[in-house]
Protein backbone atom coordinates (compact mmCIF):
# COMPACT_ATOMS: atom_id res chain seq x y z
CA UNK A 1 0.00 0.00 0.00
CA UNK A 2 1.53 3.64 -1.38
CA UNK A 3 1.33 6.14 2.07
CA UNK A 4 1.34 9.60 0.67
CA UNK A 5 2.82 12.22 2.44
CA UNK A 6 1.92 15.79 1.59
CA UNK A 7 3.96 18.62 3.52
CA UNK A 8 2.95 22.23 4.87
CA UNK A 9 0.99 24.26 6.66
CA UNK A 10 -2.87 22.80 6.90
CA UNK A 11 -5.47 26.12 6.59
CA UNK A 12 -6.95 27.78 8.87
CA UNK A 13 -3.33 26.97 10.60
CA UNK A 14 -0.55 28.39 9.96
CA UNK A 15 2.42 25.77 11.49
CA UNK A 16 3.74 23.19 8.60
CA UNK A 17 2.72 19.87 9.30
CA UNK A 18 3.20 16.23 7.57
CA UNK A 19 -0.22 14.81 6.73
CA UNK A 20 -0.52 11.00 5.55
CA UNK A 21 -3.32 9.53 3.51
CA UNK A 22 -3.58 6.30 4.02
CA UNK A 23 -6.26 4.18 2.82
CA UNK A 24 -8.38 7.41 1.45
CA UNK A 25 -8.07 9.04 5.19
CA UNK A 26 -5.74 12.00 6.58
CA UNK A 27 -3.69 11.42 9.31
CA UNK A 28 -1.05 13.10 10.94
CA UNK A 29 0.60 9.93 12.65
CA UNK A 30 3.86 9.33 10.73
CA UNK A 31 4.05 6.28 8.28
CA UNK A 32 6.68 4.27 7.22
CA UNK A 33 7.21 3.89 3.20
CA UNK A 34 5.56 6.95 2.42
CA UNK A 35 5.92 8.97 -1.14
CA UNK A 36 6.31 12.67 -1.14
CA UNK A 37 2.85 13.96 -3.05
CA UNK A 38 3.49 17.96 -2.72
CA UNK A 39 4.13 20.53 -0.67
CA UNK A 40 2.63 23.73 -0.49
CA UNK A 41 -0.23 25.24 1.35
CA UNK A 42 -3.38 22.61 2.10
CA UNK A 43 -6.83 23.54 1.78
CA UNK A 44 -9.73 21.39 2.80
CA UNK A 45 -11.64 20.84 -0.27
CA UNK A 46 -13.39 23.86 -1.76
CA UNK A 47 -16.86 24.22 -1.55
CA UNK A 48 -19.50 25.26 -4.21
CA UNK A 49 -22.49 26.30 -2.20
CA UNK A 50 -25.19 26.99 -4.85
CA UNK A 51 -24.19 24.74 -8.15
CA UNK A 52 -26.93 23.27 -10.84
CA UNK A 53 -24.83 19.90 -11.66
CA UNK A 54 -27.25 18.21 -14.24
CA UNK A 55 -28.42 21.59 -15.39
CA UNK A 56 -28.58 23.38 -18.85
CA UNK A 57 -29.69 25.90 -20.43
CA UNK A 58 -32.45 23.95 -21.87
CA UNK A 59 -33.28 21.77 -19.06
CA UNK A 60 -31.70 18.50 -18.08
CA UNK A 61 -28.83 16.62 -19.43
CA UNK A 62 -27.01 13.38 -20.25
CA UNK A 63 -24.86 11.46 -17.68
CA UNK A 64 -22.25 12.15 -19.95
CA UNK A 65 -22.57 15.89 -19.45
CA UNK A 66 -23.02 16.03 -15.82
CA UNK A 67 -19.46 14.22 -15.51
CA UNK A 68 -17.64 16.75 -17.56
CA UNK A 69 -19.27 19.47 -15.50
CA UNK A 70 -18.81 17.35 -12.09
CA UNK A 71 -15.01 17.26 -13.66
CA UNK A 72 -14.51 21.03 -13.96
CA UNK A 73 -15.71 21.80 -10.60
CA UNK A 74 -13.08 18.99 -9.17
CA UNK A 75 -10.51 20.42 -11.17
CA UNK A 76 -10.83 23.84 -10.29
CA UNK A 77 -10.76 22.48 -6.59
CA UNK A 78 -14.27 22.24 -5.98
CA UNK A 79 -14.56 18.73 -3.73
CA UNK A 80 -17.89 19.21 -1.93
CA UNK A 81 -21.57 20.72 -4.35
CA UNK A 82 -24.14 21.58 -3.02
CA UNK A 83 -26.49 20.99 -5.13
CA UNK A 84 -29.50 24.08 -5.42
CA UNK A 85 -32.07 22.36 -7.64
CA UNK A 86 -31.65 19.86 -10.86
CA UNK A 87 -33.82 18.40 -13.06
CA UNK A 88 -31.63 15.89 -14.00
CA UNK A 89 -31.23 12.94 -11.59
CA UNK A 90 -27.90 12.80 -10.35
CA UNK A 91 -27.77 10.38 -7.29
CA UNK A 92 -25.49 7.84 -9.38
CA UNK A 93 -22.94 10.69 -8.79
CA UNK A 94 -22.51 9.26 -5.03
CA UNK A 95 -21.40 6.12 -6.90
CA UNK A 96 -18.28 7.70 -8.30
CA UNK A 97 -15.43 8.38 -6.11
CA UNK A 98 -13.77 10.33 -9.24
CA UNK A 99 -16.47 13.49 -8.74
CA UNK A 100 -17.03 15.80 -6.23
CA UNK A 101 -18.89 14.69 -3.06
CA UNK A 102 -22.90 15.93 -3.91
CA UNK A 103 -25.48 17.50 -1.47
CA UNK A 104 -28.84 17.46 -3.82
CA UNK A 105 -31.89 19.70 -3.19
CA UNK A 106 -33.87 17.62 -6.26
CA UNK A 107 -35.85 19.69 -8.77
CA UNK A 108 -36.47 23.55 -7.86
CA UNK A 109 -40.27 23.78 -6.77
CA UNK A 110 -41.98 27.18 -8.39
CA UNK A 111 -45.27 28.36 -9.05
CA UNK A 112 -46.79 27.41 -12.79
CA UNK A 113 -45.73 29.41 -15.43
CA UNK A 114 -43.21 31.12 -12.80
CA UNK A 115 -40.21 30.26 -13.57
CA UNK A 116 -37.63 29.12 -16.10
CA UNK A 117 -38.98 26.29 -18.56
CA UNK A 118 -37.56 22.70 -18.29
CA UNK A 119 -36.25 23.62 -14.68
CA UNK A 120 -38.19 22.61 -12.05
CA UNK A 121 -41.28 21.54 -10.63
CA UNK A 122 -44.01 24.42 -11.48
CA UNK A 123 -47.26 23.97 -9.41
CA UNK A 124 -49.87 25.11 -7.71
CA UNK A 125 -50.40 25.92 -3.86
CA UNK A 126 -52.77 23.16 -3.56
CA UNK A 127 -49.70 20.65 -5.05
CA UNK A 128 -47.31 22.69 -2.87
CA UNK A 129 -46.41 20.59 0.33
CA UNK A 130 -46.61 17.15 -1.66
CA UNK A 131 -44.18 18.15 -3.71
CA UNK A 132 -41.76 19.97 -0.77
CA UNK A 133 -42.50 16.36 0.69
CA UNK A 134 -41.63 14.33 -2.55
CA UNK A 135 -38.26 16.38 -3.23
CA UNK A 136 -37.30 16.15 0.60
CA UNK A 137 -37.37 12.56 0.07
CA UNK A 138 -35.13 12.71 -2.63
CA UNK A 139 -32.64 14.74 -2.51
CA UNK A 140 -29.66 14.93 0.41
CA UNK A 141 -30.91 16.93 3.21
CA UNK A 142 -32.45 20.23 1.10
CA UNK A 143 -35.37 21.84 -1.01
CA UNK A 144 -34.98 24.71 -3.05
CA UNK A 145 -38.18 27.04 -3.53
CA UNK A 146 -38.38 29.36 -6.20
CA UNK A 147 -39.21 32.15 -3.44
CA UNK A 148 -39.82 35.29 -6.18
CA UNK A 149 -39.61 35.84 -10.12
CA UNK A 150 -41.53 38.09 -12.34
CA UNK A 151 -45.10 37.79 -12.71
CA UNK A 152 -46.86 38.71 -15.77
CA UNK A 153 -50.12 40.12 -14.30
CA UNK A 154 -48.46 42.57 -11.85
CA UNK A 155 -45.35 43.22 -14.29
CA UNK A 156 -42.39 42.95 -11.48
CA UNK A 157 -40.67 40.75 -8.63
CA UNK A 158 -43.62 38.72 -7.15
CA UNK A 159 -43.54 36.72 -4.47
CA UNK A 160 -44.67 32.55 -6.04
CA UNK A 161 -46.84 31.47 -3.37
CA UNK A 162 -48.63 33.75 -0.28
CA UNK A 163 -47.00 33.75 3.55
CA UNK A 164 -49.03 30.57 4.49
CA UNK A 165 -48.27 28.42 1.86
CA UNK A 166 -44.62 29.21 2.48
CA UNK A 167 -45.25 28.57 5.80
CA UNK A 168 -46.62 24.82 4.99
CA UNK A 169 -43.85 24.08 3.05
CA UNK A 170 -41.22 25.06 5.12
CA UNK A 171 -42.59 23.26 8.22
CA UNK A 172 -43.23 20.05 5.81
CA UNK A 173 -39.79 20.08 4.64
CA UNK A 174 -38.39 19.95 7.96
CA UNK A 175 -40.99 17.35 8.87
CA UNK A 176 -39.04 15.42 6.55
CA UNK A 177 -35.96 16.10 8.03
CA UNK A 178 -34.47 18.48 5.20
CA UNK A 179 -33.37 22.26 5.16
CA UNK A 180 -35.09 24.88 2.77
CA UNK A 181 -33.34 27.42 0.66
CA UNK A 182 -35.10 29.96 -1.58
CA UNK A 183 -33.99 31.96 -4.79
CA UNK A 184 -34.72 35.48 -3.58
CA UNK A 185 -34.19 38.32 -5.57
CA UNK A 186 -36.37 41.22 -4.09
CA UNK A 187 -37.68 42.08 -0.66
CA UNK A 188 -41.09 41.54 -0.19
CA UNK A 189 -40.85 37.50 -0.15
CA UNK A 190 -37.92 37.76 2.43
CA UNK A 191 -40.05 38.12 5.73
CA UNK A 192 -42.28 35.41 4.95
CA UNK A 193 -39.77 33.12 4.29
CA UNK A 194 -37.75 34.19 7.45
CA UNK A 195 -40.92 33.88 9.82
CA UNK A 196 -41.36 30.44 8.25
CA UNK A 197 -38.38 28.93 9.31
CA UNK A 198 -36.52 29.27 6.03
CA UNK A 199 -32.71 27.94 6.66
CA UNK A 200 -30.98 29.81 3.98
CA UNK A 201 -31.28 32.58 1.38
CA UNK A 202 -30.32 32.55 -2.27
CA UNK A 203 -29.16 35.67 -3.65
CA UNK A 204 -30.49 37.93 -1.37
CA UNK A 205 -30.18 41.30 -3.10
CA UNK A 206 -33.60 42.47 -1.51
CA UNK A 207 -32.61 41.93 2.24
CA UNK A 208 -33.01 45.37 4.27
CA UNK A 209 -31.63 46.12 7.29
CA UNK A 210 -34.53 44.23 9.20
CA UNK A 211 -33.96 41.36 7.18
CA UNK A 212 -30.41 40.85 7.77
CA UNK A 213 -31.21 41.12 11.99
CA UNK A 214 -33.82 38.27 11.51
CA UNK A 215 -31.01 36.41 9.79
CA UNK A 216 -28.73 36.91 12.14
CA UNK A 217 -31.03 36.06 14.83
CA UNK A 218 -32.17 32.76 13.62
CA UNK A 219 -29.18 31.54 12.42
CA UNK A 220 -30.12 31.60 8.60
CA UNK A 221 -27.44 31.71 5.89
CA UNK A 222 -27.21 33.66 2.95
CA UNK A 223 -25.40 32.63 -0.31
CA UNK A 224 -25.02 35.79 -2.73
CA UNK A 225 -24.05 34.37 -5.79
CA UNK A 226 -22.28 37.54 -6.71
CA UNK A 227 -21.77 36.86 -10.14
CA UNK A 228 -25.15 35.72 -11.22
CA UNK A 229 -26.17 38.97 -9.89
CA UNK A 230 -23.54 41.22 -11.84
CA UNK A 231 -26.19 40.19 -14.25
CA UNK A 232 -29.18 42.37 -13.22
CA UNK A 233 -27.88 45.29 -15.97
CA UNK A 234 -29.10 42.57 -18.57
CA UNK A 235 -31.64 40.99 -16.96
CA UNK A 236 -33.19 44.59 -17.05
CA UNK A 237 -32.18 45.51 -20.34
CA UNK A 238 -33.95 42.28 -21.58
CA UNK A 239 -37.36 43.06 -19.84
CA UNK A 240 -37.59 46.62 -20.34
CA UNK A 241 -40.02 46.94 -23.18
CA UNK A 242 -42.47 44.67 -21.92
CA UNK A 243 -42.24 45.18 -18.29
CA UNK A 244 -40.52 48.77 -17.21
CA UNK A 245 -41.23 48.20 -13.43
CA UNK A 246 -39.34 44.88 -13.51
CA UNK A 247 -36.32 46.22 -15.00
CA UNK A 248 -36.57 49.16 -12.91
CA UNK A 249 -36.30 46.87 -9.57
CA UNK A 250 -33.50 44.99 -11.11
CA UNK A 251 -31.68 48.13 -11.95
CA UNK A 252 -32.52 49.21 -8.16
CA UNK A 253 -31.05 45.85 -6.69
CA UNK A 254 -28.50 45.88 -8.91
CA UNK A 255 -27.16 49.39 -7.47
CA UNK A 256 -27.33 48.18 -4.01
CA UNK A 257 -26.28 44.78 -3.83
CA UNK A 258 -22.66 45.65 -2.44
CA UNK A 259 -24.30 47.58 0.28
CA UNK A 260 -26.87 44.87 0.80
CA UNK A 261 -23.53 42.31 0.83
CA UNK A 262 -21.47 44.10 3.36
CA UNK A 263 -24.19 45.08 5.53
CA UNK A 264 -24.92 41.48 5.88
CA UNK A 265 -21.29 40.70 6.24
CA UNK A 266 -21.04 43.30 8.94
CA UNK A 267 -24.22 42.10 10.77
CA UNK A 268 -22.59 38.66 11.13
CA UNK A 269 -24.60 36.41 8.65
CA UNK A 270 -23.58 33.58 7.87
CA UNK A 271 -21.98 33.63 4.24
CA UNK A 272 -21.11 30.77 1.58
CA UNK A 273 -19.78 31.30 -1.90
CA UNK A 274 -22.00 30.02 -4.76
CA UNK A 275 -21.12 30.00 -8.15
CA UNK A 276 -24.48 29.46 -9.27
CA UNK A 277 -23.00 26.92 -12.21
CA UNK A 278 -25.44 25.79 -14.48
CA UNK A 279 -24.28 24.71 -18.18
CA UNK A 280 -21.28 23.05 -18.96
CA UNK A 281 -19.58 26.41 -19.96
CA UNK A 282 -20.79 28.00 -16.24
CA UNK A 283 -19.32 24.97 -14.16
CA UNK A 284 -15.44 24.81 -12.81
CA UNK A 285 -15.93 28.49 -11.57
CA UNK A 286 -16.01 28.98 -8.22
CA UNK A 287 -12.76 30.40 -8.19
CA UNK A 288 -14.22 33.22 -10.08
CA UNK A 289 -16.99 33.67 -7.43
CA UNK A 290 -14.33 33.89 -4.70
CA UNK A 291 -12.62 36.64 -6.63
CA UNK A 292 -15.89 38.43 -7.30
CA UNK A 293 -16.68 38.53 -3.72
CA UNK A 294 -13.15 39.99 -2.81
CA UNK A 295 -14.04 42.75 -5.12
CA UNK A 296 -17.12 43.35 -3.77
CA UNK A 297 -15.16 44.58 -0.47
CA UNK A 298 -15.23 40.56 1.47
CA UNK A 299 -12.29 40.54 3.36
CA UNK A 300 -10.83 37.63 1.32
CA UNK A 301 -9.54 35.79 4.27
CA UNK A 302 -13.32 35.26 5.35
CA UNK A 303 -14.41 34.74 2.07
CA UNK A 304 -11.59 31.62 1.78
CA UNK A 305 -12.96 30.25 4.90
CA UNK A 306 -16.49 30.52 3.37
CA UNK A 307 -15.37 28.54 0.53
CA UNK A 308 -13.62 25.56 2.29
CA UNK A 309 -13.79 24.70 6.32
CA UNK A 310 -16.81 26.91 7.56
CA UNK A 311 -18.65 25.66 4.49
CA UNK A 312 -17.76 22.11 4.85
CA UNK A 313 -18.24 22.52 8.65
CA UNK A 314 -21.75 23.59 8.05
CA UNK A 315 -23.09 21.25 5.81
CA UNK A 316 -21.70 18.51 8.32
CA UNK A 317 -18.37 17.49 6.33
CA UNK A 318 -14.84 17.28 7.99
CA UNK A 319 -11.78 19.63 7.20
CA UNK A 320 -8.11 18.62 7.18
CA UNK A 321 -8.72 16.65 10.92
CA UNK A 322 -7.42 13.06 12.23
CA UNK A 323 -9.27 10.22 10.19
CA UNK A 324 -11.35 12.41 8.03
CA UNK A 325 -11.27 12.10 4.24
CA UNK A 326 -8.15 13.14 2.73
CA UNK A 327 -10.49 16.20 0.19
CA UNK A 328 -8.11 19.01 0.16
CA UNK A 329 -6.06 20.68 -2.64
CA UNK A 330 -2.78 22.32 -2.05
CA UNK A 331 -1.51 25.39 -2.86
CA UNK A 332 1.72 27.30 -3.90
CA UNK A 333 0.87 29.93 -1.93
CA UNK A 334 -1.28 30.75 1.15
CA UNK A 335 -5.05 31.88 -0.99
CA UNK A 336 -5.83 34.15 1.83
CA UNK A 337 -2.63 36.03 1.05
CA UNK A 338 -2.04 35.53 -2.30
CA UNK A 339 -5.79 35.12 -4.24
CA UNK A 340 -4.26 34.10 -7.26
CA UNK A 341 -2.94 30.91 -6.65
CA UNK A 342 -6.53 29.46 -6.19
CA UNK A 343 -5.94 29.62 -9.82
CA UNK A 344 -3.09 27.34 -9.94
CA UNK A 345 -3.93 24.52 -7.66
CA UNK A 346 -0.53 21.69 -7.15
CA UNK A 347 -2.69 18.90 -6.59
CA UNK A 348 -6.54 18.06 -5.92
CA UNK A 349 -7.02 15.12 -3.92
CA UNK A 350 -10.29 13.69 -3.56
CA UNK A 351 -11.06 10.80 -1.18
CA UNK A 352 -7.35 10.09 -1.13
CA UNK A 353 -6.71 10.00 -4.47
CA UNK A 354 -4.72 13.01 -6.71
CA UNK A 355 -7.18 13.35 -9.29
CA UNK A 356 -5.72 16.63 -10.67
Amino acid sequence: MTVLRFRGPVLPGEESRDVYVVDGRVTFEPQAGVVTAATGFLVPGLVDAHNHLGLEDHGAISDADVVEQAVLDRDAGALLLRDCGSPTDTSWVHERDDLPRLVRAGRHIARTRRYIRNFGHEVEPVDLVDTVRQEARRGDGWVKLVGDWISREEGDLAPSFTDEDFARAIEAAHEEGAKVTAHCFGSDVVPWLIESGIDCIEHGTGLTTDHIGAMVTRGIALVPTVQQTGKFPQFAADGRERFPAYAATMDDLYAHRRETLMSAHEAGVAIYVGSDGGGVARHGELVGEIEAMVEMGLPVADVIAAASWRARDWLGFDGLTEGASADFVVYDADPRVDLSTLRRPVRVVLRGSVVA
